[in-house]
């Protein structure tokens, strides 16, 4: 059913991918969805000023990953994330164990950020 995601599809897969038995109302959805725009937000002031608000990140990741599943949140990350933003994505993803060092094998880590992170 979905041999790629697109602008078109990418919310439906979401959708299918997400699984939340306790979901009380369908805005809980559209918070977690919004996550993804915080973390484009924090990439994107980590690319201009270099601060990095880590812990942010990781927990952001970490709550798309417990409601869409490492696989789809992975694949939902990669879709809404620029690729400029890919090697510090990757890096978070491999420190978390959501995706390998070899995947991706284009995108490489960002070994300063992985030290980081390694380090707290």
């Amino acid at each position: 059913m979905f041999d790629k995601i697109t602008k078109k599809n990418w919310l439906f897969y979401a959708i299918k991918n997400y699984n939340v038995p306790n979901l009380d109302s369908e805005q809980e959805f559209y918070e977690d969805i919004k996550r993804f725009k915080y973390l484009k937000r924090l990439f994107r002031k980590y690319k201009t000023t270099g601060e990095l608000k880590t812990r942010l990140v990781l927990n952001h990741i970490i709550v798309l990953s417990n409601v869409f599943g490492n696989d789809a949140a992975a694949t939902l990350l990669l879709f809404k994330v620029e690729r400029e933003y890919w090697s510090v994505l990757k890096t978070f993803l491999h420190y978390l164990n959501i995706i390998t060092a070899d995947e991706i094998p284009n995108i490489k880590l960002n070994k300063t950020l992985l030290s980081s992170l390694e380090k707290l």
